[in-house]
């Protein structure tokens, strides 16, 4: 068994490292896991109210279609939004709505747009990122993009993006907002800056960010740590707040936006910016940025766990589960453990998601109960294997009841056990003057039924037959079960076997020399399976057992058919009369040894 859960711990640890450490396989379920508890426990985190979403959504654009017609619309909306945001002095308006190609048909509408841009310093644009080795050199469009120039710059690299080419590029106020996706498709990050031969390329919300004076991590990206349920961030429809803009007397708060940051997206499905993300499967981008910029000025965002940490959870896991199985504690208790430990496990991990410690723990788990369950089942297969060793080698030699328990303890243990038990010995007389009367085959057939008829009286008080040893037979109390009446009830069988030979000696009829001697002796043996690789026997073995057989040899002296040993009549005095016979002196004993005969009960 060692060995095998040795193979089985290797082989789980080698699949695991390989998927911590170089095939990834089980990541997307451990992400999904983890947005499970990020989505929950944001329900319990309120959104911050100075970053206010407006929203383009479906109610806008049905709305607003008499007024400006289909999405897109004319530029001079957003001038009159921009005039009415700037009055109510918010800390910025920030667009998610991309300005990349100037309206030939309405080129006063965008001359509108851009005055009301060039009045104000604090409105942001977009502008998307290319993946193209063909763009402008980092060196000329950093003075218009805000590229930060890094130590080792390099003077020809060169950034490929679609900046907001209506405006002139002195109100470039811009950042990108291109999606970032894990490779399962969800995105859990906002990039803050894309690295370009040494030169620093910000987003949107980083540009935002450093305007306004809030620290931007030096990182990459950042991990959003969500507020509130998808779709719950503080809104205003789009065409509820243009309307209010448009009119003479006002009927929206005048400092509705004061000290805010308004952002201004676009919502609605048809529209198609929709992203998954672990709030939802359908999540506006304008959401993810306004996300992303709340998380920059208070300081908030998610991170992972050291990648050490599933590798050392996943190795301890599985070597405590070894530990267990290896000292044989119940795959039972040691389940019921391991389901505790992984509702534990869940527990903090859920606890851990809402202090924004993202902790994967499905990995290490599946690691660990792989094993979990490899181990029970080659623990249920040893088993298995040992009930059928012990049917196989005790059908033929105890009596079923035996066997049945034998089977619901787990079989026996191949090692040798020292026991306190009583072993019997019973050898007929006269077999050789009997045996050249009779033809073999009448022999064997005597013996057979001779034999069937003494084995069913052990197996009736509870004996095992050790073996056969010619014409003898040697029976075993006391193992492979435990049996603190093993003394009396070998001695009950003894005088139910000369009860038995009475009767066969009938079947047999007159005139036929045909008699027994039984020994009996208790006291301690070893006892276990016993033999080669090939061939390996259930047997008791030591002094108790030679000098059983010694005392059998003795009744034919002795001039008694049964004869027992004062260890055993110690035992079972209660239970029967007892005859002495004297002292006899046995062979590779200095001391005589006192024998009795038993007698029922009157």
């Amino acid at each position: 068994m060692n060995r095998t859960l040795a193979t089985i711990g290797l082989a789980v640890l080698a699949v695991f490292g390989l998927e911590v450490f170089l095939f990834p396989v089980l990541q997307p379920l451990d992400n999904r896991l983890l947005d499970t508890f990020v989505r929950i426990q944001a329900k319990a985190v309120a959104p911050d109210p100075e970053v206010v979403l407006i929203d383009v959504d479906e109610k806008s654009l049905a709305k607003m279609q008499d007024v400006a017609g289909r999405f897109p619309w004319p530029r001079e909306v957003y001038a009159t939004l921009i005039e009415g945001l700037a009055a109510q002095k918010p800390r910025a308006i920030v667009f998610d709505i991309m300005f990349s190609e100037p309206d030939k048909f309405r080129p006063e509408s965008d001359a509108a747009f851009v005055e009301a841009a060039s009045r104000h310093h604090n409105v942001f644009f977009p502008m998307v990122r290319l993946d193209s080795k063909d763009g402008a050199r980092a060196v000329d469009l950093a003075p218009l993009l805000g590229l930060v120039k890094g130590p080792n710059a390099s003077a020809d690299a060169r950034i490929a993006v679609i900046p907001p080419l209506v405006l002139p590029p002195k109100l470039w106020r811009t950042g990108t907002i291109n999606f970032l996706a894990d490779a399962d498709g969800v995105g859990r990050r906002y990039e803050l800056r894309h690295r370009v031969g040494g030169w620093d390329l910000p987003s949107l919300p980083a540009r935002v960010a450093m305007d306004l004076g809030y620290p931007v991590p030096n990182a990459d990206d950042l991990v959003l740590a969500w507020r509130g349920e998808a779709s719950k961030l503080p809104r205003v429809s789009f065409v509820d707040l243009y309307e209010d803009f448009d009119r003479s007397k006002r009927l929206r708060p005048a400092d509705e936006f004061k000290g805010k940051i308004a952002l201004i997206g676009v919502g609605a499905a048809g529209l198609g910016d929709l992203r998954v993300t672990p709030l939802s499967n359908t999540q506006p981008g304008s959401e993810m940025l306004a996300t992303a910029i709340e998380n920059l000025k208070n300081g908030r965002q998610m991170r992972y766990a050291d990648p050490l940490w599933p590798a050392a959870l996943g190795i301890a896991l599985i070597l405590l589960l070894y530990v267990a199985f290896q000292r044989r504690i119940d795959a039972r208790v040691t389940g019921a453990v391991l389901v505790l430990v992984t509702g534990t496990l869940l527990l903090g991990s859920y606890v851990a998601a809402g202090r924004l410690l993202l902790l994967p723990i499905l990995t290490p788990l599946i690691a660990g109960w792989t094993f979990y369950v490899a181990a029970s089942l080659s623990e249920y297969l040893r088993e298995r294997r040992a009930r059928r060793e012990a049917v196989t080698l005790f059908s033929r030699f105890v009596n079923p009841e035996v066997v049945k328990q034998l089977i619901e303890r787990g079989g026996i243990q191949g090692a040798g056990q020292q026991r306190e038990v009583t072993l019997l010995f019973s050898d007929i007389r006269g077999f050789t003057s009997l045996s050249e009367k009779r033809r073999p085959e009448e022999v064997v057939t005597l013996l057979n039924r001779y034999f069937s008829l003494q084995v069913d009286v052990v197996f009736r008080h509870g004996g095992s037959l050790d073996k056969f040893i010619g014409d003898c037979i040697m029976a075993l109390w006391g193992a492979p079960l435990d049996d603190r009446e093993h003394a009396r009830r070998a001695v009950a069988c003894a005088l139910d076997m000369a009860d038995t030979l009475a009767q066969f000696r009938a079947e047999l009829g007159a005139g036929v020399d045909f008699d027994v001697g039984i020994g009996v002796h208790s006291g301690p043996a070893v006892v276990g399976l016993i033999g080669s690789e090939k061939r390996r026997e259930y047997t008791a073995i030591g002094d108790t057992v030679n000098l059983a057989s010694r005392i059998e040899g003795l009744t034919k002296d002795a001039k008694r058919r049964i004869l027992v040993s004062r260890d055993t009549m110690e035992q079972c005095a209660d239970a029967f009369d007892f005859v002495s016979c004297g002292t006899f002196p046995v062979k590779g004993r200095a001391q005589p040894v006192e024998l009795f005969e038993p007698k029922r009960k009157a």
